[in-house]
């Protein structure tokens, strides 16, 4: 099952399994340990593997398994360097994850097993957490997704988020 899959995984990540440091110097400051790449690739992967499975697949597994990959990449952005290894400039943003895709299935997930307050408390928290600078885009998504209760929630929930200007190179 792709929830195993990815417990599994978080298991692994929080053992500090994938972790390997080095020597950071003026020439490799921008390298990544061959066990952060891993790590990278097998998020990657898993992240694909829960996306192919919401096809069809039980949107409750779905939920969990994205909010463990979520909590792990939230705990890489509080500056933990437990999971894996970054030289310069540690942050999710460097695992490339694709915002496009996964956040309107999380947010399908959401709508499906969410109270309204739960969904807006759960939605608002993933935008400013990941795509901050995008939050309209993700906001209007998230609506989108939501039942009409759940949109009543985003509604009265929704502060203005910082930072939402796009410079003139954004898509």
């Amino acid at each position: 099952r792709v929830l195993d899959k990815v417990k599994a995984f978080d298991v692994a990540s929080r053992r500090g399994e994938y972790y390997e440091s080095f020597h950071v110097s003026s020439r490799n400051f921008m390298d990544k340990s061959e066990g952060t790449e891993e790590w990278i690739a097998e998020c990657t992967r898993l992240l694909a593997d829960v996306l192919a499975f919401l096809d069809g697949g039980d949107p409750g597994e779905g939920r969990q398994a994205l909010e463990l990959i979520f909590a792990l990449l939230k705990r890489i952005d509080e500056g933990e360097d437990d999971i894996i290894f970054f030289a310069d400039e540690a942050g999710s943003w460097q695992v490339g994850v694709d915002w496009r895709n996964v956040l309107p299935a999380y947010f399908r997930c959401l709508a499906a097993t969410a109270a309204p307050e739960e969904y807006a408390q759960h939605v608002n928290a993933t935008v400013r957490t990941f795509v901050r600078r995008e939050a309209p885009k993700y906001m209007s998504r998230a609506r989108g997704a939501a039942t009409k209760d759940q949109k009543a929630a985003l509604a009265r929930t929704v502060a203005p988020v910082r930072g939402t200007r796009r410079s003139a190179g954004a898509r």
